[in-house]
């Protein structure tokens, strides 16, 4: 008997047919846990972009960035487990967060997606001034190191720490040239 699998889940990714990590999808398929649907793009513009080690990063602001292409998997309750364990959802990489795509078919349909964290993303976008792609291709999946490849000791969430201490010094300094602009112009 076929597992049920109520989940749709909006890969943009590295999961993607083609891509590093496919692998996972393809076992999760090996074990009825997922179905490919259809080639698919978010009904709302949201930013895409790559991170530290070349991650790519959906961030949850709609409205900002291009419609990004992906793909929708029906997927098993047991399959969601394990994507999010892979995507680190309890270490505060992603967040699974509903997503509305319209398939190649013109179907649109609730699913979900792993967008950056929101401790993270918007910080990202700023860092990345504001320009995202439309599709994580062939030449984004060249500069992506994988997990078993990345140096002895690296941390995604050290690097991102680290990109979210920057941008807070940056404006910090921001606030300063204005306040002090400000003072300048009183005394004036």
């Amino acid at each position: 008997m076929a597992k049920a699998k109520p989940n749709l889940i909006f890969a943009y990714g590295t999961l993607k047919r083609g891509f590093p990590n496919h692998g996972l999808m393809q076992d999760l398929k090996t074990n009825d846990d997922l179905v490919f649907m259809d080639t698919s793009h978010t009904e709302d513009p949201y930013p895409l972009v790559c991170g530290p080690q070349g991650i790519p990063y959906l961030i949850n602001l709609p409205g900002s960035g291009h419609c990004v292409k992906g793909e929708v998997y029906a997927v098993s309750d047991d399959a969601v487990v394990r994507l999010d364990e892979f995507e680190g959802v309890k270490y505060g990489y992603y967040e699974r967060i509903p997503v509305v795509v319209v398939t190649d078919g013109g179907e649109k349909v609730k699913a979900e997606g792993y967008f950056g964290h929101r401790n993270f993303g918007e910080i990202l976008w700023k860092k990345k001034g504001q320009v995202g792609l439309i599709e994580y291709g062939e030449n984004e999946a060249k500069e992506y190191v994988k997990k078993e490849d990345r140096p002895g000791g690296f941390c995604i969430c050290i690097a991102l720490q680290a990109l979210q201490e920057e941008f807070i010094k940056h404006i910090q300094i921001t606030n300063n040239l204005h306040n002090s602009s400000h003072t300048n112009q009183i005394a004036e």
